[in-house]
């Protein structure tokens, strides 16, 4: 099986997750429900979005297409994925090339029906379990990691698909929460670890599954509780059964979620992720104070970051930098090579409240610094007196192999600079890091949590980076 290399993103700063997923179970408007579940989950992939319904006869209807959710389905579109069972996704490719091969869900004919698969996270033993395989003589019909799954549930000699779904769980290795269906039996599964979100639902008579609670909210489901880390679950129209859980494992779901991933007004791991981004701001102005005239955040991922920095520092809260929200991931830029360009089609400042003030400007995370530098140079020319940056996460040194897009250690700046080196690359008079003890202690009640992209301390074994394929599968 291959596995493709890193793609890179100089059009941005932000590493990126690799999906979202939704799943019902007893609903007529099950892919109408689906639909617009995908449409809250969008911030957690936008190269393709898919639907599969599966009808009271067990026939299996799917449409798959590039792009936003928007520009994947009409109202046409809808109306033929018939059925009361439906699954879900948004994908942002870490593993195989951004192509609709790989879009998901994943549809195959099986023995006890049409069986689909969505999955989140990155499977660590993919590699291993492939090759594996491919010499058993399995055919690949997709370079994502997420097919190794269908093929073991296919492959096993077990006798059931309760019995093989168990199977198949129990020989992964690394981040998983996926939604899967044999016939209309929906299958619902969360690694030992936890590292990616999903949260169990209800509607009515109808069960519905989804990666965070805002995709629950826009169709006005009840939240039930989140799915555990190595739970499974078996949900027959709307009922839902609890299976043999996964070996246990000590939980390590991923704090980039709160830091930057999840929506603000979601709720995982049990926690608001707009008052954990609040308290860390909180905490970085308790660790990084500075005289200056106000804040404002790189809108919108630290909107929250930057409220609470407000609150702890006593100082206002500006709206001075507005984000352009309808650029297209895809911007063409053919006669435009300015350095700052890409960052001034997406960000513009208000110069009334900059010119002549000392700023503080507050920031989710901080990876290349490509983007921050650019934010940097156009604050300067709106007058800035000071700029005073701001990062309300410690800095990245290790690349996340658990799901997370996220550049090689070799461009992480800082894995390779200090902080008093990354400041002058920025071009700022002051630049501060929130500690890991503080992002930690502000919502320890929480966790524990995966912190490896800040420490290099992985929970969870890197099978197939031990076996040589470190290229292939960093930052997944």
């Amino acid at each position: 099986m291959t596995r493709l290399p890193i793609a890179q993103y100089p059009d941005d700063d932000k590493p990126r997750d690799e999906c979202g997923i939704f799943a019902v179970s007893g609903s007529r408007a099950a892919a109408e429900l689906t639909f617009l579940g995908l449409y809250a989950l969008q911030h957690r992939g936008q190269e393709s979005a898919g639907i599969v319904a599966i009808d009271d006869e067990g026939e299996a209807r799917a449409h798959k297409g590039m792009g936003q959710v928007n520009e994947a389905f009409d109202d046409a579109t809808i109306r033929r994925l018939t059925g009361t069972v439906a699954l879900g996704h948004v994908r942002y490719s870490t593993q195989g090339s951004s192509s609709l091969r790989n879009a998901q869900p994943v549809l195959v004919n099986y023995r006890h029906g049409p069986m689909a698969l969505a999955h989140n996270g990155t499977l660590t033993n993919a590699v291993e379990i492939g090759e594996r395989l491919s010499d058993e003589g399995a055919i690949f019909q997709t370079d994502s990691d997420s097919e190794v799954v269908i093929h073991l549930i296919a492959r096993s000699r077990r006798d059931s698909p309760d019995q093989q779904v168990d199977d198949a769980l129990s020989q992964l290795v690394g981040a998983f929460s996926l939604v899967l269906c044999v016939g209309r039996t929906i299958y619902v599964a969360r690694d030992p670890r936890g590292f990616r979100p999903l949260v169990l639902g209800r509607l009515g008579d109808a069960a519905i599954v989804a990666s965070e609670t805002c995709a629950l909210d826009i169709i006005g489901a009840e939240y039930v509780r989140d799915v555990g880390p190595g739970e499974v679950l078996r949900i027959d129209d709307g009922v839902v059964t609890r299976l043999r859980p996964l070996e246990p494992a000590t939980p390590s779901p991923c704090l980039f979620e709160l830091v930057y991933f999840a929506r603000p007004d979601s709720r995982i791991w049990g926690c608001s992720v707009d008052r954990a981004r609040r308290a860390f701001g909180r905490q970085l102005a308790l660790e990084h104070p500075v005289e200056a005239d106000c804040v404002f955040s790189v809108p919108d991922s630290s909107n929250s970051a930057a409220l609470g920095y407000a609150e702890g520092s006593g100082l206002p809260f500006e709206l001075a930098l507005i984000r352009n929200h309808y650029v297209g991931r895809t911007f063409i830029h053919p006669t435009q090579t300015g350095r700052d360009f890409r960052v001034r089609v997406k960000y513009n400042p208000v110069a009334e409240l900059i010119d002549g003030k000392r700023v503080i400007v507050v920031d989710d995370s901080l990876v290349r610094g490509t983007t921050s530098r650019g934010l940097v140079a156009l604050l300067r020319e709106s007058g800035a007196r000071e700029i005073h940056f701001r990062v309300a996460s410690p800095p990245i040194i290790s690349p996340c192999y658990y799901g997370i897009d996220m550049p090689t250690r070799q461009e992480l700046i800082g894995a390779n600079h200090s902080v008093e080196e990354i400041g002058r690359h920025l071009g700022v008079e002051s630049l501060g890091y929130l500690s890991l003890e503080g992002m930690l202690s502000a919502v320890e009640e929480f966790g524990p949590f995966c912190d490896a992209c800040w420490t290099g301390n992985y929970p969870a074994p890197l099978v197939d980076f031990e076996h040589g394929f470190a290229s292939a599968t960093a930052g997944s």
